[in-house]
């Protein structure tokens, strides 16, 4: 059992809470009960190391059970170890380090999605997080990150995926101006979510194939990425509400996509 705070080991994981580290190891955090037993399950192949707090052992049993079908090697650490590898103040007594998940977007356009959430500019790692389990919910084929967004590797971003990061596909790194060409190319109309869209949601043909384009929190899509999108989509608010955050926002695009695309024998 690992009970140093001070060995090599625990300070590397550490290290890893910092996006210069995670990029130099290409190594990531996944922490907490749910995210962990996400990754062992679904992309076990993805998991490089697993540390489990002895005291807290037997409140996972189902997660390190599918750990060991799954072939991984767990180490038991002391409570002070799990806490010092941990980004979380509070730490729930299991982390993984994770080898990077994101996907080439030829592959993602090569599987002829339906449905895609393109994130453009968006700094806030709850906001990223939540639209990539909004979208997981949904049932979109992938989400594309602009290289000029969050880092989906933040732990901030991880936890508020609550597991779904290793769902579907994410792509990431690609500048906005060729996600939004390629994937036009491949056939998906482009529909930009924003509060200055003369488009109503309920008036948007949402069986055809498309990908939803979604700004920075505070001041949206930017000129350019509007006039490149096919059509410019805003929620209509009834009550007297200003508007919607970013992620409740996508929660009703793509509910409204998964609703009618489900509705439409042809995208069956």
């Amino acid at each position: 059992m690992l009970t140093n705070i001070s060995s090599d080991r625990v300070r590397s994981v550490r290290a890893l809470s910092r996006r210069a580290v995670r990029e130099r190891e290409g190594l990531f955090l996944a922490e907490g009960p749910q995210t962990v037993g996400e990754v062992v399950a679904h992309r076990p192949d993805a998991v490089k190391d697993l540390y489990v707090d002895t005291q807290a052992a037997g409140r996972h049993t189902v997660v390190l059970e599918t750990a060991q079908t799954a072939g991984l090697s767990i180490r038991e650490v002391s409570s002070e170890v799990l806490s010092a590898m941990c980004d979380t103040k509070v730490p729930q007594g299991i982390v993984a380090v994770c080898r990077p998940i994101d996907v080439d977007l030829d592959v993602v356009l090569e599987l002829r999605p339906r449905l895609l959430v393109i994130l453009t500019n968006i700094r806030d790692p709850g906001n990223a997080g939540t639209v990539i389990r909004s979208a997981d919910a949904a049932g979109a084929d992938a989400v594309l990150l602009s290289d000029s967004s969050v880092d989906i590797y933040n732990p901030k971003v991880v936890r508020s995926t609550v597991g779904s990061l290793f769902h579907l596909p994410i792509v990431t790194g690609v500048p906005i101006p060729d996600l939004l060409d390629r994937v036009r190319r491949s056939g998906l109309t482009l529909l930009a979510a924003d509060s200055s869209g003369q488009s109503l949601l309920g008036d948007v043909d949402l069986a055809r194939p498309h990908a939803w384009v979604m700004g920075n929190e505070a001041w949206g899509l930017g000129s350019d990425v509007l006039e490149a999108c096919d059509d410019v989509v805003r929620v209509p608010i009834y009550g007297k509400a200003e508007s919607l955050n970013l992620a409740m926002a996508a929660t009703v695009f793509l509910y409204a996509s998964a609703a009618e695309q489900r509705s439409d024998p042809e995208s069956r």
